[in-house]
């Protein structure tokens, strides 16, 4: 049975040797494109066209053509090659919009001609170069994923979106097309070219027999990217999560740890999806690895739910569509004497039916394999990103060096509640948080106390503080906390009583204008000797460490000269190691006017509260942020704690 995917939805490759059909109704220009996990093109030597050899696994790109076939042998492609996707381009001299033109159809087949998955590309408009569809690496395995991602650029825009500087996208492209644009056989040595015998009746290369080791013949590839980055600030308001860091380059001096071993097929179904492994991501070490892991569930799970609701709104636009022909049609309407008109609208709806059941059916395939996943990951992640209840924070000894990331909480979305991934975000922190604990715009928040709230907010603020002490070496933060009205002495007797706040919490608006002032000092102080070239020049009381501010219940005990110090602190701060965690209500502050709306933009929006306000980068979907705190009752904060205390005690004797 063929599975006719939507964009997005992904499907498992079974078959080590496939042929991908292109059926564009007019002669386009098929690529091969092949890109590392992240979805980037390395160089201009990933991009396969008419005038490159043919990369291993994957045959050269043909001549413009209605109809291509593009063989891949998996098995033989480069390992550093995570992501193969197919590539349309249309060629000059022809349709320069693909919006003028019928749907390209591509569908994907193993040996023996089995179609096993189909695409329609369509809703396309003033588009002249698409990514059909790509193959990628996941868990050891192969899996095809519907993508239609079109560029009204051209080809230029696709290689510049595929991680090529713009210059070099542009040549590239170029290239190409000139390429595309030669006979198929000019420039080849004579013997290198098929015998008459072996061509076809049109004049074509008859298509060759692969042998064992041979890779298999390609008529065009693809672009092995996901669609174009997601803006910062969507439409609707909504602020992005976005788990990419800079990937670390590597130097002659330096090697990568040997990858983990492909993972075995589970033993309870041999043919099935292989069994999930803990850090099987790409990565310089295993934190990094699980790091990218966790960013791998997190879009899967994406883009599986989108596939599976864009599914549903096709049956149900094709249902009404339906049901509107049913009842213009005189002889399907109500009280029709053959009943017809009750018969045609049961079709339709057991057809809607029929599409929104197969698409949970692929809805929760994927979800049971993403669960089987998380439930191998969560266990094995370090303590910096795993929960509070994990037993890696029982014991253990202060690192030595930091950590990649933070965990802030989870995300999950209502098709899988029980599904929690990771909300990971990268250090050093280029970006402050915020801990809303007002009510408005939160339907969670209404339905509690205040006074519960501003508790649970502060609650989870110490948590932030305390897991970034207790995840990173001895001395390399120093925390700072502004209490101005004394109200949050509960919250922080854990940290004042393990003695690892830099100095008791500021009260007061002496104490605030106190800490803000010394903070504002380190700020000027680093920039200054930084930009002379003279970081060691520092002054002798300066903290050499990086800096936490934490500011609770603002904006209670500011004046005006203190709101310009914060705003002045998140826009600065983190270049130089100093960072900002409020917990606010931003009503409260409204009577400072617009003068704040910057401050608020420049911070990420944290709830105390199970809420949805986040979205993701690839087809920004609400995603419900739950945050992680320790268990109730439990001991787990302060022994976390206790140990900071002791390791900074005897790095001081």
């Amino acid at each position: 049975m063929t599975a006719e995917l939507v964009r997005g939805q992904n499907h498992p490759v079974p078959h080590t040797r496939v042929e991908v059909t292109v059926s564009a109704g007019t002669a386009v220009l098929a690529l091969a494109a092949l890109a590392d996990e992240q979805g980037r093109l390395p160089g201009p030597g990933a991009l396969a066209h008419p005038g490159t050899p043919a990369p291993p696994g994957i045959g050269a790109p043909g001549e413009p053509a209605e109809r291509h076939t593009l063989g891949v042998d998996l098995d033989a492609v480069a390992p550093e090659v995570h992501r193969i996707g197919v590539l349309l381009v249309l060629p000059p001299g022809g349709p320069q919009r693909f919006g003028t033109l019928p749907a390209p159809q591509v569908a994907i087949a193993g040996q023996g001609g089995t179609e096993f998955a189909s695409f329609a590309v369509d809703g396309l408009d003033t588009e002249s170069a698409l990514v059909a569809l790509e193959l990628y690496r996941r868990q050891g395995a192969w899996k095809v994923r519907a993508v239609g991602q079109g560029y009204a650029g051209g080809l230029t825009a696709l290689l510049a979106d595929g991680g090529l500087p713009a210059a070099e996208a542009a040549a590239l492209a170029d290239e190409a097309l000139r390429a595309a644009a030669r006979p198929a056989d000019a420039g080849r040595p004579l013997a290198s070219l098929p015998h008459a015998q072996d061509r076809d009746a049109a004049g074509h290369p008859a298509p060759a027999v692969p042998g064992p080791a041979d890779p298999v013949p390609v008529s065009g590839a693809p672009y092995a990217g996901t669609p174009g980055p997601a803006p910062a600030e969507p439409a609707d308001g909504r602020p992005t999560i976005d788990y990419a860091h800079p990937r670390r380059r590597r130097t002659t001096a330096e090697a990568p740890e040997p990858a983990p071993s492909p993972p075995a097929a589970s033993p309870d179904d041999p043919d099935g999806p292989p069994a999930p492994v803990a850090g099987d991501a790409t990565g310089w070490s295993m934190d990094e690895r699980l790091y990218n892991q966790v960013w791998g569930m997190f879009e899967d799970l994406a883009r599986t739910v989108a596939a599976y609701r864009s599914a549903v709104d096709f049956a149900d636009s094709r249902l009404d569509r339906e049901l509107d022909e049913a009842l213009s049609d005189p002889r399907h309407r109500l009280g029709s004497p053959d009943g017809s008109g009750g018969d045609a609208r049961e079709t339709a709806r057991a057809r809607r039916d029929d599409l929104v059941a197969q698409a949970r059916a692929v809805l929760d395939r994927d979800l049971a394999q993403l669960t089987a996943e998380s439930e191998v990951v969560e266990p094995a992640l370090p303590a910096a990103y795993a929960r509070w209840d994990n037993p890696v924070w029982h014991g253990g000894e202060t690192p030595e060096e930091g950590p990649l990331a933070l965990r802030l909480g989870n995300l999950s979305l209502p098709e899988s509640p029980g599904l929690k991934i990771p909300m990971l975000m990268r250090l050093p922190l280029d970006r402050g948080l915020w801990i809303d604990n007002g009510r408005t715009g939160s339907e969670a928040a209404m339905t509690m106390d205040t006074d519960r709230l501003r508790r649970a907010a502060m609650d989870m603020a110490v948590a932030h503080a305390a897991r970034l002490l207790a995840v990173h070496p001895a001395g390399r933060f120093s925390v700072h906390v502004i209490d101005a009205a004394g109200a949050a002495s509960a919250a922080l007797a854990p940290l004042v009583a393990a003695g690892v706040l830099a100095a008791p919490p500021a009260a007061g608006a002496a104490g605030v204008a106190d800490t803000l002032a010394r903070l504002t000092r380190r700020v000027d102080l680093v920039q200054m000797a930084l930009r002379a070239g003279a970081p060691e020049d520092l002054p002798p009381d300066l903290d050499p460490a990086d800096q936490l501010l934490v500011v609770h219940d603002f904006p209670h005990g500011f004046d005006d000269r203190a709101v310009t110090q914060l705003r002045y602190l998140a826009d600065e701060g983190p270049s130089v190691g100093v960072h900002l965690l409020m917990v606010a209500d931003r009503d409260e502050a409204s009577a400072y006017g617009p003068l704040l709306d910057p401050l608020w933009r420049s911070l990420l929006r944290l709830s105390p509260v199970p809420d949805q306000y986040l979205a993701d980068p690839w087809v920004q979907h609400a995603w419900t942020f739950e945050p992680d705190l320790p268990p109730q009752g439990s001991r787990v904060l302060g022994q976390a704690l206790d140990r900071v205390a002791r390791a900074r005690r005897a790095t001081r004797q």
